[in-house]
């Protein structure tokens, strides 16, 4: 097994309350082509600054080869950093560019004195070693002839190939590339990524890489670091990955999935969209599963046929696959096949075991710790809501002066009385009306699962989340006022939950 060159453990960020990063650990392996992947703002740019040096970690250590190098300076890390923008000097032509971090360099040179004393000097390198260093960085970016260009007559990939040659010129044990393909177009995107690949395996060295883009994850890493809301979701093999998703924020990110809500009936037996599946996973008979068909796997036939029946809605070329949408009862389901069908046939659908993927849901409720107000609403979540108070103690009710009376008749002033908050996921429902809701937030995460979306608003100041399910179609990053019905707020007085326990 290769050796760890770096290792996070449980590495924090935070910019003043705000955690961007949250007790985070993983390591690479020497000579590892690794991707940070995930959407904007999940906290990948943090962590590879923070393997730079750019940023300092608030708690934990990021070890070099095991040496704590946390505290260090950018400078006294063996790495060089690859930016979307590539950051490179318009007055300096293509040479000078990359030669320009040699010319500030010194390397520590041996020498013997006439007694035969040997002695070291720190010395800037030749112009001769300059010249030859800077002529193999370009050959191995495909740019030689290329040294007295300016750079403002090269194309946006020739850019690119000369900041990493200006990054690899001074031999780092690790490259790190920050989305160094954004700002090129499709074409070069996909040309520039197997080129990649190709110089990451001729320099051997550790490349760690930083997208969104999960084609480019899949196309050109050995390994895969799923990243949302500075947390790691999953790491492994992009064919790992994507053919065994951690949970349905990796199988939605990753790829096209089906994802749905299923019941286990039995051993290795589950069902959904109305029927029930032989799978391979094994969970608790009743045990309530998010389910994960790749539309690749679900496999068309002759409507009498397949385990399920529906009809075409859609049908669209995809370039090496046809992507068809099947109408099954309430549910929507997506089918690639290099088979085309006719918008409005009936077809059937079947799914083998090894096709059907069962995973835990991440949310079955709402938690929240929330405080009873004067007015005996209930205040959490950045918001006010309506609630009954009198849920709280069985038999109660409210007197004229809205005081709560205990069954055995005691008067109870539940001002800053601490609860906690539980709401259903279909309990909620949200309005672009900021004024028609308790709280405001804006929409972070919307998965479709095959009948219904699973949306999750988080509010502004204290970041809460709420998740939960709806027909309706909204946009990420719509702002919206949430809406739960009063009778809908179940409240538990913390002190009784603290006694249960």
């Amino acid at each position: 097994m290769a050796e760890k060159i770096i290792e996070l453990r449980n590495v924090t960020k935070a910019y003043g309350d705000n955690v961007v990063i949250e007790d985070m650990s993983f390591y690479v392996k020497k000579g590892e082509f690794i991707t940070f992947l995930g959407p904007s703002g999940c906290g990948k740019t943090t962590t590879l600054r923070m393997i730079a040096g750019f940023d300092l970690p608030t708690s934990g250590k990021i070890l070099l080869n095991g040496q704590d190098i946390s505290q260090f300076p950018p400078n006294k890390r063996p790495v060089n950093t690859v930016f979307q923008r590539y950051a490179l000097f318009p007055h300096l032509n293509v040479f000078e560019n990359i030669a320009f971090g040699l010319r500030c360099k010194k390397v520590v040179n041996t020498y013997e004195n006439d007694k035969g004393e040997r002695y070291t000097k720190k010395e800037k390198l030749t112009k001769k070693e300059i010249s030859e260093k800077v002529k193999k960085a370009l050959a191995l970016v495909d740019l030689e002839g290329f040294e007295k260009r300016s750079i403002s007559t090269l194309s946006g990939g020739q850019q690119q190939r000369v900041a990493i040659a200006r990054a690899v010129v001074n031999e780092p044990e690790i490259l790190l590339l920050d989305e160094p393909l954004g700002a090129l177009d499709l074409k070069m995107r996909k040309e520039m990524q197997l080129e990649l690949k190709e110089i990451h395996r001729r320099l051997g060295i550790t490349f760690i890489y930083v997208t969104h883009d999960q084609e480019e994850a899949l196309t050109m890493s050995d390994t895969i670091v799923v990243m949302a809301d500075g947390v790691v979701q999953q790491i492994g093999t992009p064919k790992g990955i994507y053919d065994e998703p951690a949970n349905t924020f990796v199988a939605d990110f990753i790829g096209e999935s089906n994802i749905m809500n299923g019941t286990v009936t039995g051993d290795k037996k589950v069902r959904f969209c109305g029927k029930t599946f032989s799978c391979l996973d094994e969970f608790e008979v009743n045990e309530l599963v998010d389910v994960v068909v790749r539309p690749e796997d679900l496999k068309m036939c002759p409507p009498g046929e397949g385990a399920l029946k529906g009809e075409v809605l859609s049908v669209v070329f995809k370039g090496i696959h046809y992507e068809i949408t099947v109408k099954v009862g309430k549910y929507e389901l997506i089918v690639q096949s290099t088979e085309s069908r006719n918008v409005g046939e009936q077809i059937g659908l079947n799914i083998a075991p090894d096709g059907i993927h069962l995973m835990k849901p991440k949310y079955t409720s709402n938690i929240f710790d929330g405080v009873i107000t004067k007015r005996n609403t209930v205040e959490f979540a950045d918001g006010e809501f309506e609630c009954d108070v009198t849920k709280l103690y069985p038999g109660s009710h409210l007197d004229e002066e809205d005081y709560l009376i205990t069954a055995e008749g005691e008067k109870l002033d539940l001002t800053g009385t601490e609860v906690t908050v539980e709401v259903g996921l279909n309990d909620i429902t949200i309005s672009d009306d900021e004024e028609a809701g308790g709280t405001t937030g804006h929409i972070i995460s919307i998965i479709y699962k095959g009948d219904h979306y699973r949306l999750i608003v988080r509010t502004e100041e204290s970041e809460e989340d709420f998740v939960f399910s709806t027909d309706d179609l909204w946009n990420e990053n719509d702002y919206v006022s949430v809406i739960i019905p009063k009778e809908k707020i179940k409240l538990t007085l913390k002190h009784t939950e603290e006694k249960k326990r």
